[in-house]
């Protein structure tokens, strides 16, 4: 065991202390970072005692000063580095002067196991056959909006994933997570396991998890590609919003009766709506690019496979039909919603349409993908949502741009050189924000903060790969801990995950309704307070147990709080890639 004791001068009243670390753990040869936090200062002359698993004493530290950060109703912060720690093991940290503890581990791998524990979230968010509730759902999808075809045409859009709490589906999310669950088997193939075979039911079929699912994605936007000229982007809209239900059992009506067909929307890149709200759209670059560099990838994974060479030209075929259709209607296709003023405001294309062309590239050899995957490149720059300090709801989607990564193995010196200068810019920025705040956060909170905490600490991972430049991997471990547990709250931001530690109450009707967890769902994660406040519908089951912790932003583990404790289809698959590059030491 591992004793972190305070000893120092005695107090009438000794000051409530709290410590948090990484729930998951750190290797041995890793930095491992503990904060204690209180209310009044601690005395300086205090000390830290470290003892093993048999009580031993093997390390006794000065308390460093205090950080000068402060979080909420707690001013003093001290940041406690026990990196001399390097004995695998299971221990403790207490602070016995304030009965405050924690447990630590030290282990080889911490992260053993982590992506695909994630990826048990994600079967459980299969629309058409669901194997978490043995069930198929939604099986009318549906019936066409906009487009080439009247109005109430049959296309079948069944399949994909729902996208978080509620049961739409986006090919503005599901492109992006698909192409990063293939790029995360990619980057680190010995990360995955096959334990469940393509339905997601418990029997190995030959394959590993992550194909499966991320064949799942392919199967669903091929779905949406059923000409060279046409592509769908989102089934369902917010008349979803009816209440808890299962998906088997939704009896949301979309025009054609109550648990009937759903509305299937045809991307035509110009602005939609059919209720009150129209969206901003301007073309279909986003969705095209994304689509092209899934496409790709699933080109490249599945080409040399005789059993699947079919399908990869399948999908390599669909990826340059779509991409064509983005390239001539460059601009972004948003979200479409019908009663509510929420909706996907994606802003930003050119960094899609880099990374598709750049995958196109890999796959066909065919320079002019090159040349637009340069143009694209220099076109956004290091515009994306790490670095920056605002920003509208999934305004810069993708949260980081993997154009730039997937381009940069293709290219000459200097335009690898323009490539590794975006990202150091945006992390950079990154860093100054994660130097005035005592938890090492670099991404703002607003909604969906967890997501651009997750793409933070996968650029700084990339950029490291890119460049060989240890200088940010210190940042990507703070946002890495931020997730599993060293923040205000103490909880790890993945639901079941570590076992005991993550979000036991998420904003998700599956697990609501049937009383059973699901493990991995990144939770949408703490946002400000002005933002909860302002959200419409938001509120809390019962009296907040997580108050004293609230501070410049918010979370809680509660059920109903749609806004910090939802989990994500699209925030899970980037965590998914994001543990697996950790996960190769």
């Amino acid at each position: 065991m591992l004793w972190l004791v305070l000893v120092g001068p005695a107090e009438s009243a000794p000051p409530e202390v709290h410590l948090r670390a990484d729930l998951a753990g750190y290797r041995p040869d890793e930095s491992k970072s503990l904060i204690a936090f209180a209310e009044r200062p601690l005395p300086a002359r205090s000390r830290l005692s470290v003892r093993d698993a048999g009580g031993r004493e093997i390390l006794r530290l000065r308390l460093p000063p205090r950080t000068g950060l402060g979080w909420g109703r707690f001013p003093h912060h001290y940041e406690v580095d026990l990196s001399a720690l390097r004995m695998p093991g299971q221990y403790t940290v207490a602070l016995t002067s304030a009965s405050a503890r924690i447990r630590l581990t030290v282990v080889d791998d911490p992260l053993h196991g982590w992506p695909d524990g994630l990826l048990e979230f994600l079967r459980q968010q299969r629309c058409g056959y669901n194997p978490f509730l043995d069930a198929v759902c939604h099986p009318f999808d549906g019936r066409t909006a906009y487009g080439p075809l009247p109005a109430g045409s049959y296309v079948d859009a069944r399949g994909g994933w729902h996208d978080a709490g509620d049961q739409l589906k986006y090919l503005l999310t599901a492109s992006n997570a698909t192409a990063q669950l293939l790029l995360a088997f990619r980057m680190n193939p010995a990360a995955f396991a096959d334990r469940v075979d393509d339905l997601g039911r418990p029997r190995p079929n030959g394959m590993p998890d992550v194909l499966d699912e991320a064949r799942w994605g392919l199967d669903w936007m091929l779905k949406l590609h059923p000409a060279p000229d046409q592509l769908y982007h989102q089934v369902a809209d917010d008349r979803d919003h009816i209440g808890w239900k299962l998906p088997p059992e939704d009896q949301a009506d979309y025009g054609w009766g109550k648990g009937g067909y759903r509305v299937v929307y045809f991307a035509d890149g110009r602005p939609q709506g059919l209720g009150r709200f129209a969206s901003a759209s301007t073309g279909i670059a986003n969705l095209a690019g994304r689509y092209a560099a899934a496409m790709a990838l699933g080109h490249q994974l599945w080409k040399d496979q005789t059993p699947q060479a079919a399908f990869a030209a399948r999908c390599l075929q669909a990826g340059i039909e779509v991409y064509r259709l983005g390239r001539a209607a460059e601009g972004v296709q948003q979200g479409n919603s019908y009663g509510a003023p929420y909706r996907y405001g994606e802003e930003t294309w050119a960094d899609d349409m880099e990374w598709g062309a750049a995958e196109l590239f890999a796959s066909t050899g065919d320079r002019q993908y090159l040349e637009d995957a340069l143009r694209y490149a220099r076109l956004i720059g290091a515009t994306s949502m790490v670095g920056r300090d605002d920003a509208g709801h999934y305004q810069f989607y993708p949260f980081m741009n993997l154009g730039h990564f997937a381009l940069h193995r293709l290219v000459d010196p200097a335009a690898r050189a323009e490539l590794v200068g975006y990202y150091r810019q945006g992390l950079e920025a990154a860093r100054r924000r994660a130097d005035s705040q005592p938890y090492g956060v670099g991404a703002p909170f607003i909604w969906c903060s967890n997501n651009v905490v997750v793409a933070l600490a996968t650029q700084a991972v990339l950029y490291d790969d890119m460049t060989g430049d240890h200088s940010y991997r210190r940042l990507a471990d703070a946002q890495r801990d931020w997730l599993l547990g060293r923040n205000p709250w103490g909880i790890s931001m993945f639901t079941g995950l570590p076992e005991g530690a993550g979000a036991r109450n998420p904003h998700l009707s599956t697990t609501s309704l049937t009383g059973r967890r699901v493990r991995g769902g990144l939770v949408d994660g703490p946002v400000y307070a002005r933002i909860f406040e302002s959200l419409k519908g938001v509120a809390l089951s019962g009296a907040d147990p997580l108050a004293r912790f609230q501070g410049e932003a918010v979370y809680h583990d509660d059920v109903q709080d749609y806004s910090s404790n939802e989990p994500t289809m699209d925030g899970t698959a980037s965590a998914v890639l994001l543990f697996a590059l950790l996960a190769r030491g």
